[in-house]
């Protein structure tokens, strides 16, 4: 009997095997009904089987071994998936998972062969065929797990961002409270501002994650444009840097008509990423530059520092998240995501980002934005 035709006729049989080893996998099987721990096998089965039946040439049959193609199966890529999602919900984990597709090709190999008198040519094809179509489907149910294990840590980290919000407000608040109060010593107010500038770091810590996981769970950046002097922001950004890192040399020059549409929210965190990022890794004895450039229908930031220069390896890797330098001190807070928000913030604004970084020159930032 060809495969195919085995497989078909003896199914059941195959999914209690299925059945049986699921239940070996524990602790998360000692919560699972038997619909839940035989799943999508009876699917993955016969759509395979099907897949096997197709006629292929010996093009075809070359190609897909190289993973070129023919096309999938759809109704084995969907059973898969579908396999994938459900087990991490119920908690196997990725090894477990795909323990079932080894055991699964294991015991269908071996009651098919128990059962033939004779090995011909045309078995070692069906062995090929159906080989392909259990790659194919523990490649589509390992995707799928993964998703899953993204999509759920994203919403962790929105839920641990959102609810960091109220402490640090608390904090933030009760700050300014001791700030204003009378008869604070020079050491008081020195610990009052330290956690000050803590607080407001932190706070932009928060909303750079807030922001990471809304890209993640595939929310493009909103914005909202308005009528905004871009001189104006720089400039209140320039300040706020400067009075949390008074020893910082920081210069702003301003050239051309700069008034424009953009979202003033969205663009005061591109400037602090970008400052915030220069004060980090710039030379602390060495002025930090910000100019802009307003023309017809564009304003241009540039933002200059000295200091050790962007590896060339990892300029690639600059824009995306959670990606940190292997450059950055020992000790530093930093989730590797404000580069990523710059980036995020100049595509939804119709902008382009450019840096260039050596040693004689120091690090520069280009970054062009469309008035309107």
């Amino acid at each position: 009997m060809r495969l195919a035709e085995f497989i078909v006729a003896t199914v059941d049989r195959i999914v209690d095997e299925w059945e049986a080893f699921a239940m070996t996998i524990r602790p998360a099987a000692d919560s699972m009904n038997r619909a839940e721990l035989r799943d999508h096998a009876r699917s993955i089965l016969l759509a395979a089987a099907r897949d096997m039946n197709t006629e292929q040439s010996a093009m075809e049959r070359a190609a897909k071994a190289m993973g070129e193609g023919p096309e999938k199966t759809p109704s084995l890529d969907v059973a898969a998936a579908s396999h994938g999602e459900l087990r991490h919900q119920v908690g196997f984990d990725l090894v477990q998972m795909t323990s079932e597709f080894r055991h699964l090709r294991a015991s269908v190999i071996r009651l098919w062969t128990d059962s033939l008198v004779q090995m011909e040519l045309v078995h070692m094809r069906d062995l090929i065929r159906f080989n392909e179509a259990i790659d194919e489907a523990l490649a589509e149910s390992t995707a799928a797990y993964a998703e899953q294990v993204n999509h759920s840590r994203d919403i962790f980290l929105a839920i641990l961002g959102h609810d960091l919000r109220a402490p640090l407000q608390a904090v933030s608040m009760s700050s300014e409270l001791l700030a204003s109060k009378a008869g604070l010593d020079d050491k008081g107010r020195s610990h009052v501002q330290r956690i000050r500038n803590s607080t407001r770091h932190m706070s932009a810590m928060v909303n750079d994650l807030l922001e990471f996981v809304r890209s993640r769970l595939g929310n493009s950046l909103p914005i909202v444009r308005i009528p905004v002097d871009m001189s104006a922001l720089c400039q209140a950004a320039i300040d706020e840097a400067a009075a949390g890192q008074p020893l910082s040399d920081l210069h702003f020059e301003v050239q051309g008509a700069t008034e424009g549409e953009w979202d003033q929210g969205r663009i005061e965190q591109l400037l602090q990423n970008l400052i915030g990022n220069a004060l980090q890794h710039g030379a602390s004895n060495l002025p930090i530059t910000l100019r802009l450039l307003g023309e017809p229908d564009s304003v241009t930031l540039t933002l200059h520092n000295h200091g050790e220069p962007i590896a060339e390896s990892a300029i690639s890797t600059l824009f995306y998240p959670l990606v940190r330098s292997t450059s950055d001190r020992a000790g530093e807070t930093s989730l590797g995501l404000g580069l990523f928000i710059v980036n995020e913030v100049v595509i939804a604004h119709g902008g382009t980002i450019q840096v260039v970084s050596n040693e004689a020159d120091g690090t520069t930032f280009t970054v062009m934005l469309p008035k309107h």
